[in-house]
């Protein structure tokens, strides 16, 4: 799992310094949307109800302010990270009944080469287990801060 370079699935236009949403859909709705301007959704609507779905079988609020949205999809072609920040916390089911103020989304094809979706989601929980760095990811002002954090591990 260590050969998995977290960083370079990260990118620039995928990266929301300060989401607006107030609800769990309309989050999710918002981090959908750097995808769509990229261009690489087949279906938006699709996507959006997959990952409603999911929410269904038990929220991806991970607790301490954490929420790591995620599904296997046809509406993609490649793995695809979105990083929202939320100063004020979105109510989203958490384990926790905490708001939710970190946000990875991770979309991904139902087949994907190497495997990397699940080692993928492992990763990024270990990153936010790890008090330090979610402390710093709380901190975020760019999106060059979030790539130091995320080498940083």
């Amino acid at each position: 799992m260590d050969s998995l370079n977290l960083a370079k699935f990260f990118r620039k236009e995928l990266f929301i310094p300060s989401l607006k949403s107030k609800t769990k859909n309309s989050v999710i709705k918002e981090l959908i949307h750097p995808l769509i301007k990229l261009n690489v959704i087949k279906n938006e609507s699709i996507l959006y109800q997959t990952l409603i779905k999911r929410e269904t079988l038990g929220s991806t609020g991970i607790g301490k302010g954490v929420a790591i949205p995620h599904c296997r999809t046809l509406t993609v072609s490649d793995i695809y990270i979105v990083f929202g920040l939320s100063k004020k916390g979105i109510p989203f089911d958490a384990v926790d009944n905490k708001n939710v103020h970190i946000f990875f989304l991770i979309v991904a094809p139902p087949q994907d080469k190497n495997n990397r979706y699940l080692p993928l989601l492992g990763k990024i929980v270990e990153v936010v287990k790890d008090s330090k760095m979610h402390k710093a990811l709380l901190k975020i002002e760019d999106y060059n801060s979030l790539i130091e954090i995320i080498k940083n591990k």
